[in-house]
């Protein structure tokens, strides 16, 4: 993603005002006479996302005046900023006072300049911000690089995204900043012991795989950032419906958020020793798809009793925890587009996050309201745990009845780690389905920024 950000001198930059309908009158009272009648002939009174460009005397731009919510409101969104890349006319622009949070204003800005133009030329005009004084450029550029990243490999359709593709990617990223990458591919996978992976994947005529990118000292703390890479689900033999099919080429956002979080983590050169570990498939329906109650034997020797074929992403991620766990990581994190429950708990902009280290929890909380990111925890509930028990395995991936489906998935993961100092489970949508400031519909970068602010403070 091209730079928005301009290193020109601030002053030659077309300056944006920013009001609220209680700070609107005072600002337009101090505009030059012939700005303030314009903006009055247009009625602006600083709605939040109003913009209006001032003219000056010869027909140029003067100024942008832009509305926002009160500082006290219920309904405020610090991303709204988010919206001028839109709305702009080309030009180099910069903030003439503060708006609720400058950071995340810039930030909100960056996301916001997003287009995915693989296959249509994107319209966007070129539009350019000068940092205010005391942001960090670099480390914003940074977070809307990786958010970049993750919305091209969501919003990349299926047919270019399988599970090669996706390899490709993490390759791609892991040359780039001198990491170790391998990738176990196909009938492999059964004999190097990743049976559920292989399970999953094996009816696709694309190979499944497993994604292993190392990077860092390894006498730093160990951090592994394990992602779902279901490339496209068609719910395998319990088949979903064309509706719940339609947008599935997102099943693969979990992987594609670890990879942005991977890139913010090395380009910042966080002292940590990083890995991360994608399973990537695609769940195809053919005369060797696994089946219900078909009974797998797990990475970590569980026997896993199929309940549900389209509960197939805690299957491979159960594989890769299991991988992960064996090197006992200080930090193991694994995000996952996994439940349809937790979207209707939560919906689609607030994924929860599972932990039973209740300094991860507070801290990722915190981290997540920094930068906003949002994330909201539910419990890993022990009197759920038995839901999962199966009659003639281990353990079910998918218990009989509706209720606490997002809770049973993460105590299903829970069975994988036991070695890790500290766990940290989040099931995002990966999606944003109708656009909002710095949100433009489809794929979406969720969770990641929270954790980089975590780790950045953990290990800078």
């Amino acid at each position: 993603m091209p730079s928005v950000f301009e290193t020109a001198p601030a002053a030659s930059a077309i300056p944006i005002t920013f009001a609220t309908k209680a700070t609107w009158d005072a600002t337009c009272a101090e505009l030059p006479a012939q700005a303030r009648q314009f903006a009055l002939a247009n009625g602006f009174a600083a709605k939040p996302g109003a913009c209006l460009a001032l003219p000056s005397a010869d027909g140029q731009i003067a100024q942008i005046v832009f509305g926002l919510e009160e500082k006290n409101a219920k309904s405020l969104d610090l991303f709204r900023p988010g919206l001028l890349p839109g709305l702009l006319p080309p030009g180099v622009y910069r903030f003439a006072n503060a708006p609720h949070d400058t950071r995340l204003a810039v930030l909100a800005f960056a996301l916001g300049s997003y287009r995915f133009s693989r296959y249509r030329k994107s319209d966007a005009a070129d539009v350019r911000l000068v940092p205010p004084d005391g942001i960090d450029a670099a480390d914003t550029k940074r977070m809307a690089d990786a958010a970049a990243l993750a919305r091209d490999l969501i919003n990349t359709p299926a047919n270019d995204m399988g599970p090669e593709e996706l390899a490709l990617a993490a390759q791609h990223l892991a040359n780039r900043f001198d990491a170790n990458f391998n990738c176990i591919v196909g009938d492999d996978l059964t004999r190097q012991n990743f049976p559920l992976i292989h399970a999953v994947g094996m009816a696709s005529s694309r190979a499944p795989r497993l994604i292993d990118l190392t990077w860092g000292d390894p006498a730093h703390p160990k951090v592994t950032l394990v992602g779902k890479g279901v490339c496209f689900d068609s719910g395998g033999l319990d088949l979903k419906p064309s509706a719940g099919m339609l947008i599935m080429k997102k099943d693969m956002g979990g992987a594609a958020n670890v990879l942005a979080l991977a890139q913010m983590v090395m380009d910042a050169k966080l002292r940590v020793r990083l890995r991360v570990l994608i399973p990537a498939v695609e769940n195809a329906v053919a005369g060797n798809a696994f089946r219900p109650l078909d009974i797998f034997t797990s990475r970590k020797g569980l026997a896993v009793e199929i309940g549900n074929t389209d509960a197939e992403g805690r299957l491979i991620l159960a594989d890769a925890l299991a991988l992960a766990d064996e090197e006992n990581p200080d930090l193991l994190v694994d995000l996952g587009t996994l439940t349809g429950a937790a979207r209707v708990a939560l919906g689609p902009d607030l994924p929860p996050f599972y932990t039973n280290d209740e300094t991860l929890a507070l801290d990722i909380a915190a981290c997540a309201k920094q930068e906003n990111d949002p994330l909201w925890r539910l419990p890993l509930w022990p009197a759920y745990d038995a839901w999962l028990d199966s009659k003639v395995a281990n353990i079910t991936n998918a218990p009989s009845g509706t209720f606490a489906g997002s809770i049973t998935c993460a105590l299903f993961l829970q069975r994988f780690v036991e070695h890790a100092k500290s766990w940290l489970h989040v099931d995002i949508y990966g999606w944003t389905p109708s656009a909002k400031p710095a949100r433009p519909e489809g794929g979406e970068c969720q969770a990641a920024r929270a954790i980089y602010k975590l780790l950045g403070e953990r290990y800078g």
